[in-house]
């Protein structure tokens, strides 16, 4: 593929940073990619290194994705969980029609609850919508919460006491889960592949342990006894308050009420789906894997290499 994929989100944040994993998946293949960052930093001049073109931008800036999407047939995009998500896709949309893309591959949340578990989750319906309506070939990765957003909500209080503080109820709640690593595998899979992918959607879904599971998992892999203690919505809003954005928080907020809800658990279940097997060949990550992968963060001994 002569062609850059062009690759949004491509420094990567604090938690997923799916575009960082595949700039360097693709990288890996030898394909060319137009890494569009936001700031030029020691994360942008790493992925120099790597070898990819990169170019600063901003997503709600049309000249800036204009010019990121000249000579480009296939992207992905993504956005942090933070103000501006519909402005941004349509301004990505627009531009992607200009240029005429034959592939955007789009970082989704699940969708398909009678209402919208959160005001994220329903832009992101709307965000599909977009795409769909713009005719740039795209395909919406449909993912619940990942790994990486457990591990940075528990690592700290794991580590120092043992201990899981959060609004999850009774231990009883099903958190359907997914790795960042296999969201940028299933992402790579499709920019590299020539042929247009077979689903217009794929929902990856790779666990859909109850909360007590997840502790226990947490516990078998740390080989000590880690607690969990259900804590109200505000002591957890208030704790969280400045340390995410007021966009995430109230997404969180909403996501813990609904994943507890009886509403909820009275929905048609949602289980493990196959797609990242299906579109990658290999099997998803496990919880347990993640957990291992990441033992030293939660005070554990580091995995073995």
């Amino acid at each position: 593929m002569s062609q850059p994929i062009l690759v949004t989100g491509a420094a990567g944040g604090a938690q997923g940073s799916t575009g960082r994993q595949i700039t360097a998946l693709l990288l890996g293949e030898g394909i060319p990619v137009r890494a569009f960052v936001h700031t030029l930093d020691a994360r942008s001049y790493a992925l120099r290194e790597l070898g990819a073109e990169v170019v600063q931008g901003d997503l709600l800036d049309p000249d800036s994705v204009r010019a990121a999407l000249k000579g480009i047939k296939r992207a992905y995009f993504t956005y942090s969980v933070a103000d501006g998500l519909l402005e941004a896709t349509t301004i990505f949309a627009m531009a992607a029609r200009e240029v005429e893309t034959e592939l955007v591959v789009n970082n989704s949340q699940l969708q398909g609850a009678r209402k919208a578990p959160s005001f994220r989750n329903m832009q992101h319906g709307l965000a599909d919508r977009i795409f769909d309506w713009a005719e740039v070939g795209a395909v919406h990765l449909h993912a619940p919460p990942y790994y990486e957003n457990v591990r940075a909500l528990v690592r700290r209080s794991v580590a120092d006491q043992s201990t899981v503080f959060l609004p999850w109820g009774d231990g009883s709640a099903i958190i359907p889960l997914v790795g960042a690593e296999d969201v940028s595998r299933v992402a790579t899979t499709l920019l590299a592949d020539s042929e247009t992918p077979s689903e217009s959607a794929y929902d990856l879904i790779a666990a859909t342990p109850t909360v007590k599971e997840i502790v226990d998992t947490l516990s078998g892999v740390l080989q000590r006894a880690i607690r969990y203690v259900e804590i109200t919505d505000e002591q957890w809003t208030e704790a969280m308050r400045d340390h995410i954005n007021p966009h995430a928080l109230d997404h969180l907020s909403h996501l813990w009420r609904y994943f507890r809800s009886t509403e909820r658990r009275s929905e048609e279940a949602r289980g493990v789906t196959d797609s990242i097997r299906t579109v990658t060949g290999s099997r998803a990550q496990t919880l347990e894997d993640f957990f291992r992968a990441n033992a030293a963060e939660f005070g554990g001994a580091p995995a073995a290499t």
